[in-house]
Protein backbone atom coordinates (compact mmCIF):
# COMPACT_ATOMS: atom_id res chain seq x y z
CA UNK A 1 0.00 0.00 0.00
CA UNK A 2 1.05 3.88 -0.55
CA UNK A 3 1.03 5.69 2.23
CA UNK A 4 1.53 10.03 2.11
CA UNK A 5 1.24 13.05 3.52
CA UNK A 6 -1.22 16.02 2.76
CA UNK A 7 2.09 18.33 1.84
CA UNK A 8 1.49 21.39 4.20
CA UNK A 9 0.82 19.07 7.23
CA UNK A 10 4.07 18.32 7.09
CA UNK A 11 5.36 22.32 5.85
CA UNK A 12 4.84 25.26 4.09
CA UNK A 13 8.79 26.43 2.84
CA UNK A 14 10.46 26.83 -0.61
CA UNK A 15 9.28 24.39 -3.24
CA UNK A 16 13.55 23.75 -4.07
CA UNK A 17 13.12 22.02 -0.75
CA UNK A 18 9.48 20.88 0.92
CA UNK A 19 10.04 17.60 -1.17
CA UNK A 20 13.23 16.42 0.28
CA UNK A 21 12.12 17.08 3.55
CA UNK A 22 8.93 15.07 2.50
CA UNK A 23 11.24 12.00 1.71
CA UNK A 24 12.84 12.42 4.59
CA UNK A 25 10.02 11.91 6.96
CA UNK A 26 9.50 9.08 5.59
CA UNK A 27 6.45 9.84 2.92
CA UNK A 28 6.67 8.54 -1.10
CA UNK A 29 3.31 10.64 -1.84
CA UNK A 30 1.73 13.49 -1.59
CA UNK A 31 -1.47 15.27 -1.69
CA UNK A 32 -0.71 18.92 -2.79
CA UNK A 33 -2.34 21.87 -2.55
CA UNK A 34 -0.05 24.51 -4.12
CA UNK A 35 -0.77 27.59 -2.11
CA UNK A 36 -1.14 25.96 1.24
CA UNK A 37 2.22 23.97 1.05
CA UNK A 38 4.82 25.82 -1.66
CA UNK A 39 6.54 29.35 -1.32
CA UNK A 40 7.76 30.48 -4.47
CA UNK A 41 10.41 32.34 -5.46
CA UNK A 42 9.44 35.41 -3.88
CA UNK A 43 9.10 33.52 -0.68
CA UNK A 44 5.04 34.26 -1.68
CA UNK A 45 2.66 30.95 -1.47
CA UNK A 46 2.76 29.59 -5.42
CA UNK A 47 -0.46 29.65 -7.35
CA UNK A 48 -0.71 26.08 -9.41
CA UNK A 49 -0.11 26.98 -13.32
CA UNK A 50 1.44 25.41 -16.11
CA UNK A 51 4.64 27.54 -15.57
CA UNK A 52 4.80 26.81 -12.11
CA UNK A 53 4.13 23.25 -12.16
CA UNK A 54 6.84 23.05 -14.68
CA UNK A 55 9.13 24.74 -12.09
CA UNK A 56 8.56 22.15 -9.36
CA UNK A 57 8.37 18.87 -11.21
CA UNK A 58 12.38 18.52 -11.35
CA UNK A 59 12.34 18.86 -7.68
CA UNK A 60 10.06 16.58 -7.57
CA UNK A 61 11.47 13.99 -9.20
CA UNK A 62 14.82 15.00 -7.59
CA UNK A 63 13.61 13.87 -4.35
CA UNK A 64 11.95 10.97 -5.55
CA UNK A 65 8.45 11.95 -4.27
CA UNK A 66 5.22 11.19 -6.12
CA UNK A 67 2.23 13.18 -6.31
CA UNK A 68 -1.00 11.02 -5.62
CA UNK A 69 -3.56 14.00 -6.27
CA UNK A 70 -3.69 17.90 -6.34
CA UNK A 71 -5.73 19.89 -4.10
CA UNK A 72 -8.05 22.39 -5.64
CA UNK A 73 -10.68 21.99 -2.83
CA UNK A 74 -13.41 24.89 -3.36
CA UNK A 75 -16.94 25.47 -2.12
CA UNK A 76 -19.34 24.99 -4.96
CA UNK A 77 -22.18 26.43 -3.37
CA UNK A 78 -20.92 29.56 -1.85
CA UNK A 79 -23.01 32.87 -1.94
CA UNK A 80 -20.42 34.65 -3.55
CA UNK A 81 -21.15 33.49 -6.98
CA UNK A 82 -18.08 35.11 -8.83
CA UNK A 83 -16.04 33.26 -6.32
CA UNK A 84 -17.59 30.19 -7.83
CA UNK A 85 -17.05 30.96 -11.37
CA UNK A 86 -13.11 31.78 -10.40
CA UNK A 87 -12.47 28.66 -8.46
CA UNK A 88 -14.08 26.48 -11.17
CA UNK A 89 -11.77 27.76 -13.99
CA UNK A 90 -8.83 26.92 -11.12
CA UNK A 91 -9.94 23.37 -10.99
CA UNK A 92 -9.89 23.25 -14.55
CA UNK A 93 -6.10 24.65 -15.18
CA UNK A 94 -5.57 21.48 -12.26
CA UNK A 95 -7.18 19.02 -14.71
CA UNK A 96 -5.22 20.20 -17.91
CA UNK A 97 -2.01 20.61 -16.11
CA UNK A 98 -2.07 17.72 -13.72
CA UNK A 99 -0.10 15.59 -15.94
CA UNK A 100 2.63 17.98 -15.68
CA UNK A 101 3.49 16.35 -12.16
CA UNK A 102 2.84 12.62 -13.01
CA UNK A 103 -0.92 12.68 -11.61
CA UNK A 104 -4.44 12.39 -12.90
CA UNK A 105 -6.16 13.34 -9.69
CA UNK A 106 -7.65 16.83 -9.06
CA UNK A 107 -9.92 16.92 -6.02
CA UNK A 108 -12.63 19.09 -4.09
CA UNK A 109 -15.22 18.80 -1.29
CA UNK A 110 -18.90 19.00 -2.51
CA UNK A 111 -19.69 22.19 -0.52
CA UNK A 112 -21.46 24.12 2.00
CA UNK A 113 -24.41 26.87 2.58
CA UNK A 114 -22.03 27.74 5.51
CA UNK A 115 -19.37 29.77 2.81
CA UNK A 116 -15.75 29.99 4.24
CA UNK A 117 -16.54 28.00 7.23
CA UNK A 118 -17.41 24.60 5.71
CA UNK A 119 -19.94 23.17 8.50
CA UNK A 120 -23.00 21.74 8.77
CA UNK A 121 -25.93 23.96 7.37
CA UNK A 122 -29.64 22.37 7.26
CA UNK A 123 -29.99 23.43 3.16
CA UNK A 124 -26.73 21.38 2.35
CA UNK A 125 -29.00 18.09 2.94
CA UNK A 126 -31.85 19.49 0.54
CA UNK A 127 -32.45 18.55 -3.21
CA UNK A 128 -31.73 22.21 -4.18
CA UNK A 129 -28.04 22.05 -2.59
CA UNK A 130 -27.64 18.67 -4.80
CA UNK A 131 -28.72 19.80 -7.47
CA UNK A 132 -26.57 22.84 -7.61
CA UNK A 133 -23.04 20.77 -6.58
CA UNK A 134 -23.78 18.50 -8.89
CA UNK A 135 -24.42 21.15 -11.10
CA UNK A 136 -20.65 22.11 -10.29
CA UNK A 137 -18.98 18.77 -10.61
CA UNK A 138 -20.87 17.87 -13.96
CA UNK A 139 -19.15 20.33 -15.74
CA UNK A 140 -15.74 19.53 -14.05
CA UNK A 141 -15.94 15.91 -15.25
CA UNK A 142 -16.88 16.91 -18.80
CA UNK A 143 -13.79 19.35 -18.81
CA UNK A 144 -11.65 16.19 -17.07
CA UNK A 145 -12.69 14.13 -19.93
CA UNK A 146 -11.62 15.94 -22.55
CA UNK A 147 -8.01 16.67 -20.56
CA UNK A 148 -7.88 12.83 -19.78
CA UNK A 149 -7.50 14.01 -16.49
CA UNK A 150 -9.58 12.50 -13.31
CA UNK A 151 -12.45 14.39 -10.72
CA UNK A 152 -11.67 12.93 -6.88
CA UNK A 153 -15.32 13.82 -5.23
CA UNK A 154 -14.74 13.67 -1.66
CA UNK A 155 -17.75 13.06 0.94
CA UNK A 156 -18.50 15.15 4.13
CA UNK A 157 -21.39 15.03 7.04
CA UNK A 158 -21.59 18.30 6.99
CA UNK A 159 -21.04 18.95 3.14
CA UNK A 160 -23.35 18.52 -0.10
CA UNK A 161 -22.97 15.16 -0.16
CA UNK A 162 -23.48 14.22 3.22
CA UNK A 163 -23.55 10.17 3.35
CA UNK A 164 -22.08 7.19 0.96
CA UNK A 165 -25.70 7.19 -0.28
CA UNK A 166 -26.02 10.60 -1.60
CA UNK A 167 -22.72 10.59 -3.08
CA UNK A 168 -23.62 6.94 -5.10
CA UNK A 169 -26.80 9.03 -6.49
CA UNK A 170 -24.42 11.47 -7.63
CA UNK A 171 -22.08 9.44 -8.59
CA UNK A 172 -24.52 7.43 -10.41
CA UNK A 173 -25.85 10.32 -12.29
CA UNK A 174 -22.77 11.49 -13.17
CA UNK A 175 -22.02 8.67 -15.01
CA UNK A 176 -18.42 8.78 -16.16
CA UNK A 177 -15.01 6.81 -16.24
CA UNK A 178 -13.55 10.05 -15.12
CA UNK A 179 -15.06 10.65 -11.88
CA UNK A 180 -13.24 8.99 -8.63
CA UNK A 181 -13.63 8.95 -5.12
CA UNK A 182 -11.92 10.07 -2.21
CA UNK A 183 -12.97 8.39 1.22
CA UNK A 184 -12.00 10.40 4.74
CA UNK A 185 -13.76 8.34 7.21
CA UNK A 186 -13.70 11.05 9.94
CA UNK A 187 -15.14 13.54 7.56
CA UNK A 188 -18.12 11.40 7.72
CA UNK A 189 -18.79 11.13 11.28
CA UNK A 190 -20.18 13.39 13.47
CA UNK A 191 -21.67 12.50 17.28
CA UNK A 192 -24.88 10.68 16.35
CA UNK A 193 -23.38 8.27 14.56
CA UNK A 194 -19.45 8.14 14.87
CA UNK A 195 -19.63 4.59 17.37
CA UNK A 196 -20.74 3.36 13.66
CA UNK A 197 -17.46 4.02 11.80
CA UNK A 198 -16.86 0.48 11.02
CA UNK A 199 -20.29 -0.05 9.37
CA UNK A 200 -19.99 3.47 7.67
CA UNK A 201 -16.21 2.96 6.03
CA UNK A 202 -17.43 -0.87 4.91
CA UNK A 203 -20.38 0.60 3.00
CA UNK A 204 -18.15 2.93 1.76
CA UNK A 205 -15.59 0.73 0.30
CA UNK A 206 -18.47 -1.86 -0.80
CA UNK A 207 -20.13 0.60 -2.61
CA UNK A 208 -17.00 2.66 -4.49
CA UNK A 209 -14.33 -0.34 -4.34
CA UNK A 210 -11.55 0.24 -7.12
CA UNK A 211 -13.14 3.94 -7.83
CA UNK A 212 -11.59 4.87 -4.71
CA UNK A 213 -8.27 6.25 -5.52
CA UNK A 214 -7.66 8.21 -2.16
CA UNK A 215 -8.24 7.09 1.44
CA UNK A 216 -7.39 9.62 4.16
CA UNK A 217 -5.96 8.15 7.37
CA UNK A 218 -7.31 10.07 10.70
CA UNK A 219 -7.50 9.52 14.07
CA UNK A 220 -9.96 11.01 17.47
CA UNK A 221 -11.26 11.16 20.15
CA UNK A 222 -14.75 12.63 21.47
CA UNK A 223 -13.93 15.47 23.97
CA UNK A 224 -16.92 17.31 25.47
CA UNK A 225 -19.36 15.85 22.46
CA UNK A 226 -17.38 16.49 19.82
CA UNK A 227 -14.90 14.47 17.61
CA UNK A 228 -11.14 15.71 18.19
CA UNK A 229 -8.84 14.53 15.78
CA UNK A 230 -5.44 13.02 17.27
CA UNK A 231 -2.29 11.34 15.78
CA UNK A 232 -3.11 8.14 14.44
CA UNK A 233 -3.40 5.27 16.60
CA UNK A 234 -4.14 7.62 19.74
CA UNK A 235 -7.93 7.50 19.16
CA UNK A 236 -10.22 5.54 18.88
CA UNK A 237 -10.22 4.25 15.26
CA UNK A 238 -9.06 0.70 14.87
CA UNK A 239 -6.90 0.60 12.04
CA UNK A 240 -6.34 -3.01 12.33
CA UNK A 241 -9.98 -3.14 10.78
CA UNK A 242 -9.34 -0.28 8.22
CA UNK A 243 -6.29 -1.35 6.79
CA UNK A 244 -7.92 -4.76 6.75
CA UNK A 245 -10.64 -3.87 4.81
CA UNK A 246 -8.98 -1.42 2.08
CA UNK A 247 -6.61 -4.55 1.79
CA UNK A 248 -9.97 -6.38 0.31
CA UNK A 249 -11.66 -3.77 -1.62
CA UNK A 250 -9.61 -0.58 -1.92
CA UNK A 251 -5.95 -1.92 -2.10
CA UNK A 252 -4.93 0.21 -4.91
CA UNK A 253 -5.80 3.46 -3.51
CA UNK A 254 -3.36 5.63 -1.96
CA UNK A 255 -3.27 6.18 1.94
CA UNK A 256 -3.15 9.92 3.01
CA UNK A 257 -2.12 11.62 6.39
CA UNK A 258 -4.52 14.57 6.53
CA UNK A 259 -4.24 16.54 9.23
CA UNK A 260 -1.68 14.76 11.29
CA UNK A 261 0.78 17.20 12.02
CA UNK A 262 4.26 17.71 14.32
CA UNK A 263 5.42 15.04 16.72
CA UNK A 264 2.36 12.90 15.28
CA UNK A 265 3.53 12.59 11.64
CA UNK A 266 6.47 10.68 12.78
CA UNK A 267 4.74 8.05 15.83
CA UNK A 268 1.93 7.85 12.98
CA UNK A 269 3.64 6.58 10.26
CA UNK A 270 5.78 4.00 12.17
CA UNK A 271 2.25 2.77 13.38
CA UNK A 272 0.81 2.48 10.15
CA UNK A 273 3.93 0.56 8.62
CA UNK A 274 3.81 -1.62 11.64
CA UNK A 275 0.15 -2.79 10.44
CA UNK A 276 0.46 -2.79 6.87
CA UNK A 277 3.73 -4.80 6.87
CA UNK A 278 1.23 -7.98 7.78
CA UNK A 279 -0.55 -7.51 4.21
Amino acid sequence: MNIGIRLHDLSKESYKTIFKKCKNAGFDYIQLVFKKALLGDDNKPMLFSKENALKIAPYLKEAGVKVAMLGAYFNPVHSNKSLVKENIEYFKEHLKYCSLLGTKYVGSETGSYNDDKWTYNPKNQTETGYKESIKVFKELVKYAEECGSYVLMEPAYGHIMYDVKTLKRCFDEINSEHLKITIDIYNLLYIKNYENYKEIFHDALMTFKDKIKIIHLKDFNVIDDSLKQCGLGKGIIDFNFIIDEISKYSKNATLIFEGVTGDDIETSLKYIKNIIKKY
